[in-house]
């Protein structure tokens, strides 16, 4: 199978209502906004929910684990094998070859998020610390290995498209658990936030350059398609409730070339989001947008 042969350009039209898409732990969990108030949403949230709808999608077709499409990346709650850290996995999957140049392209072969997002092996060094030269000195030199994968596929972090108000409630958010109950812990009192209503876009690109570092195929980028439009199914608790966050169209532009028709900041200029969720696009020559609706 050949690697990516076509730029692809891409944007997910979302909305929320009285939910937290994603609280900053830095402000009390608050749902993340700018200066202007705009609500955010990271690249790396964004990212954890194509992992888990590709995980998802992964096991429901039965796939073998030695395929290529399995996750390197995997939250938690998600995980389909037993590793209990990235490291772990990472020995788990590539063995004796884990540190060796070929490293990088054993990880794209077997982990689709890899070569698709990229990925940092920070490898600590197997010699012992304190180690000492016969000058008695400390050994320079060998403190590690460090081996960095650059993926094709890029996501922006998600904006509203107009400035967001948020609903912040005092909760009681655990009980006495200890002695006669007659004292509360000193964390039993809390804080919950929620977008009370709003529209999001966020936009991503894929570079067939990179991609034929990463080995990502067209048939990997076709994945990530499939997956764009139910990217918050399965995706509940108790800050973003069922129904709480939906896709609303996805678009999608596939160049006819590997540089692109077109820049990929043009390409995401011509997408006009209104409040409402509706949306204009502006055409250009010879590049026709794909129009997904959402799950």
């Amino acid at each position: 199978m050949s690697t990516l042969q076509n730029k692809i350009d891409f944007a997910v039209i979302f909305c929320v209502k009285n939910a937290n898409p994603n609280g900053d732990p830095l402000n009390g969990n608050r749902p993340r906004t700018d200066y202007s108030n705009f609500g955010e949403m990271s690249d790396v949230s964004i990212k954890r929910k194509i992992r888990d709808r590709l995980i998802e999608r992964w096991v429901n077709d039965g796939r073998k684990e030695d395929d290529g499409n399995m996750i390197f990346v995997q939250s938690d709650d998600r995980k389909v094998d037993d590793a209990k850290s990235l490291r772990a996995r990472a020995e788990a999957g590539l063995g004796k070859e884990l540190g060796s140049e070929e490293t990088a392209e054993l990880a794209c072969k077997k982990w689709l998020d890899v070569r698709a997002f990229g990925q940092l092996f920070a490898l600590k060094s197997n010699k012992k610390a304190g180690k000492k030269k016969e000058d008695g000195s400390d050994e320079d030199g060998d403190t590690g290995v460090s081996i960095g994968i650059r993926g094709p596929v890029t996501i922006q972090s998600a904006f509203s498209v107009e400035p967001i108000d948020i609903t912040s409630m005092q909760i009681t958010k655990s009980v006495s658990g200890e002695g006669d109950g007659t004292k509360r812990g000193s964390d039993t009192m809390g804080m919950k936030h929620r977008v009370d209503q709003g529209v999001y876009v966020f936009f991503g690109s894929m570079n067939p350059q990179l991609a034929e570092r990463t080995g990502f195929l067209d048939a990997d980028a076709d994945a990530i398609k499939l997956v764009l439009p139910k990217i918050f199914e399965n995706d509940e608790s108790s800050a973003r409730p069922a129904g709480s966050m939906e896709v609303l169209k996805v678009i999608w532009w596939k160049h006819n070339c590997k540089s692109g028709q077109y820049s990929s900041a043009k390409v995401h200029r011509s997408l006009v989001v209104n409040p409402d969720g509706t949306y204009a696009l502006n055409l250009l020559e010879g590049l026709v947008p794909e129009e997904i609706d959402g799950f």
